[in-house]
């Protein structure tokens, strides 16, 4: 059984990019367009959520409060793949609950590097 990975971002270019790489690599993809459609995209087995911090409707920051208030998401890994690079948003986002901050543009070896220490085997 693969595990599953949500992919938040506005981005459809991003969300592709991730989603093949992630995909190629054997996980199971789930993609969603901005915070408020990935709090409904919350269901079944989570292995790790990657998210954008600057999307409309509800941003990053506000998505990765609602799953770490949601009892069944509250220790799902989340990762920040944003533009954003400065110590108060990074600050902002592992006092939310995030285990890892990548910086945008970024290399899908990167991103899959960090997927593999957070998600359990």
């Amino acid at each position: 059984m693969s595990k599953r990975i949500l992919i938040v971002d506005d981005s459809a270019s991003v969300r592709q990019v991730a989603g093949m790489a992630l995909a190629r690599a054997g996980y199971e993809v789930v993609e969603a367009v901005d915070g408020e459609d990935g709090v409904s995209k919350l269901s079944g087995k989570l292995h790790l959520i990657i998210s954008d911090v600057n999307m409309p409707r509800l941003d990053g920051i506000g998505f990765l409060k609602a799953v770490k208030a949601h009892p069944g998401y509250k220790f799902t890994p989340v990762i920040m793949l944003t533009t954003e690079a400065g110590e108060d948003e990074k600050n902002q986002g592992r006092a939310a609950g995030a285990k890892a901050w990548i910086t945008k543009p970024f290399q899908p070896q990167t991103l899959l590097d960090a997927v593999s220490k957070l998600v359990l085997a």
